[in-house]
């Protein structure tokens, strides 16, 4: 298992969710992403994004500087991408 690092400080919302997202994407089935970020609001909207992208959030630490999330990549996430191509 491999753990990519993404370091989202000072970053604001949406950004912290989009880049998680977007770095997600080169994340292969079973590593895993780590993501440090500073935002407040990156505690509801990364949550929010892993349940939609089927993923898991392996370890959420926080403290009064930042916020660490580690997002394992499940094979091929638990709910289809709903702006995929059909067929």
């Amino acid at each position: 298992m491999t753990t990519t690092k993404l370091d989202l400080s000072g970053l604001k919302c949406p950004l912290p969710a989009l880049k998680t997202r977007k770095a997600l994407k080169s994340v292969k089935a079973g590593d895993c992403l780590e993501v440090h970020c500073t935002d407040p609001l990156a505690v509801i909207d990364i949550p929010n994004l892993i349940r939609e992208t089927g993923d898991k959030v392996e370890i959420t630490e926080r403290t009064q500087e930042r916020i660490v999330f580690l997002i394992e990549k499940l094979d091929g996430g638990a709910k289809p991408d709903p702006t995929a191509p059909a067929g």
